[in-house]
């Protein structure tokens, strides 16, 4: 939607405002007609900005609404439009036409008292080698969140009510006059044992027409200085946008810090629980009997997302050779890794499982194995609840004579929080053209080819959930990783026994237990050579079980590293060439 813009002089009411949120009503109107009006100031930038303006209405009495934003039973309405060119001292219209979410439009409103807030997904250009320009949020350290992105202006909140049909006007102002500011240089989080890497990629860099960077954090092995000569294997632990290595902690629990209760686990002060493994992590991590390697979680952001799922992509770049090719090999000569591929190992949960299993899969000479918990879609016959290779419509189950929606979330019992028509509503309203920076976009930008605008082509319409047959057959032959297997079984057989191992709950939250069921189908039933890896489920287990049958997931997300160390030792120590060193980092 093309962007209105005012002179503050048609708006003499509202002159010392930048955001106006009037409730009007009309003789007999059934809804009271609600519209924003939002004002860059020109103290706030010396240029016109691009960007996402986002509106949050919240009825929630704790935190800013920027932070209420969710697609689940307690979504909080919000608005999102497009702007190119905004002036400083502008104004920009928020109708009745834009599209919202729950809430399709603010003359959908009900009536009640609400805290508004806006924010500016701030755009730059980018002016990539495939001939595209395009306009996307870089990351500023924060791992593409746009609610805490640094340099993203936000309105003060305040009060509006809207007393419904028949209402008088309620204006309220307020401005855009806040910056999120800069987060502190990640190298201040160093310790003895963690510390940070952060290189320029060439690759990623001529891709996107400007500087960018990956970065890591390295755990070094107990005895790392003592030994000079020891030379180290290397696990990739694959996931999310890590701002730290959390997962230990040098100090014991802080039993004096208020409880935290946890929603997802129903589990009350599991702060505490959480403080209590990551020093067990530090406990057996410098014990005498641990296995002495580097644990590596790396920094891959793209404009699109938190990470790049660590392949190369038509949207995104080279981002998997760029791993491979630059930043593994910068680690592995900084801290001394053994750099060959039965010395490395690659796991993860979730994304993160997705990553380990597909740069098991596309550098199957690089690893000696994977360890998948929880992965997103490997087989696209089942992309969660889809089949996007025979369904005509993602977020309807069609039939004669009724839709059915399709579930997008659910809990252990099944119990539905969103459908996916939900999911992508929300997703169509933080942004356009796969800008969204949520998980079904970020898909599309991962595994679409390029379409016209330089953006990524859809893989079905945001709207109506209509797929697009050949964006999937594009899909297929890229990124579905079973269906990659199968076709090239005869090559990646020999390649890839012994080194694949998938663990999923049969109650996935995100319904990611239906694919693996096809990857067993095929691995288990028709490889030959026989795939002789692992697949084990979690039976009720939820988001994100990663094989461990003795532990509820509350406990077992938390033991990532103690979990999949002896079964790489086990292998390295069993798979290895000759004249590999098996000894000088087992001290």
């Amino acid at each position: 939607m093309s962007m209105p813009l005012h002179s503050s002089a048609l708006l003499p009411r509202v002159l010392a405002a930048s955001l106006v949120i009037m409730a009007l009503t009309g003789c007999g109107a059934p809804d009271a007609e609600v519209w924003v009006d939002v004002r860059l100031p020109e103290t706030m930038s010396d240029e016109a900005l691009d960007g996402r303006l986002i509106v949050v209405f919240s009825t929630l009495d704790e935190g800013e609404p920027r932070f209420h934003v969710s697609d689940g039973p307690g979504a909080q309405p919000v608005f999102g439009m497009d702007v190119e060119g905004w002036e400083p001292g502008q104004w920009v219209t928020i109708t009745q036409e834009v599209r919202g979410f729950p809430v399709l439009s603010t003359a959908d409103l009900p009536a009640g008292t609400y805290r508004v807030q806006a924010i500016l997904n701030r755009y730059q250009t980018f002016h990539r080698s495939d001939g595209h320009t395009v306009k996307l949020p870089p990351d500023r350290g924060e791992g593409q969140q746009w609610a805490r992105k640094p340099g993203n202006l936000l309105s003060s909140v305040t009060e509006l009510t809207i007393d419904g049909p028949g209402a008088a006007p309620n204006p309220i102002g307020l401005t855009l006059d806040q910056v999120i500011p800069e987060l502190p240089d990640p190298k201040t989080l160093e310790t003895e044992w963690v510390k940070y890497v952060r290189i320029r990629s060439d690759l990623l860099s001529d891709f996107w027409g400007t500087d960018m960077y990956l970065g890591a954090w390295v755990l070094l092995p107990d005895g790392f200085d003592e030994h000079p000569e020891a030379r180290y294997p290397l696990a990739i632990w694959h996931g999310h946008f890590p701002s730290s290595f959390s997962a230990m902690r040098l100090e014991p629990t802080d039993t004096t810090a208020p409880c935290v209760y946890s929603a997802r686990f129903s589990m009350d002060c599991y702060n505490h629980v959480q403080q209590e493994y990551q020093h067990e992590l530090y406990r057996q991590w410098t014990s005498s009997d641990f296995p002495r390697h580097l644990v590596v979680e790396i920094q891959h952001p793209t404009p699109f997302y938190d990470d790049s799922y660590a392949v190369n992509s038509a949207n995104n770049g080279p981002y998997g050779d760029a791993i491979m090719q630059e930043l593994i090999p910068h680690i592995e000569e900084e801290f001394r890794g053994i750099g060959e591929g039965w010395a490395r190992f690659t796991y993860g949960g979730s994304t993160g499982g997705w990553e380990a299993m597909a740069v098991q899969v596309f550098y199957p000479n690089d690893f000696n194995g994977a360890y998948i918990a929880c992965p997103d879609p490997i087989d696209f016959r089942a992309f969660t609840v889809v089949d996007l290779y025979e369904d005509e419509n993602a977020y309807w189950v069609a039939s004669d004579f009724k839709r059915t929606p399709r579930p997008g979330r659910r809990d252990h019992l099944g119990k539905v929080s969103a459908t996916l028509e939900e999911m992508g509503h929300l997703e169509a309203v933080l942004g356009s053209k796969t800008r969204s920076g949520q998980q079904w976009d970020v898909w599309e930008s991962v595994y679409s080819p390029v379409g016209e605008d330089g953006y990524p082509a859809r893989i079905w319409d945001k709207i109506t959930g209509e797929i697009d047959r050949d964006v999937a057959d594009y899909w297929r032959e890229n990124y579905d990783l079973v269906h990659i297997l199968q076709r090239d079984w005869a090559t990646l057989g020999p390649m890839l026994e012994g080194k694949l191992h998938i663990y999923v709950g049969e109650m996935d939250n995100y319904y990611l237990n239906n694919a693996v069921y096809l990857a067993e189908e095929f691995l288990e039933q028709t490889t030959d050579p026989y795939y002789g890896g692992e697949i084990a489920y979690g039976a009720r287990d939820e988001h994100c079980w990663n094989g461990d049958p003795t532990q509820p997931n509350a406990i077992s997300r938390l033991r990532y590293v103690q979990m999949y160390t002896p079964k790489m030792l086990e292998r390295m120590l069993e798979h290895h060439p000759a004249g590999a060193d098996l000894t000088s980092w087992r001290y």
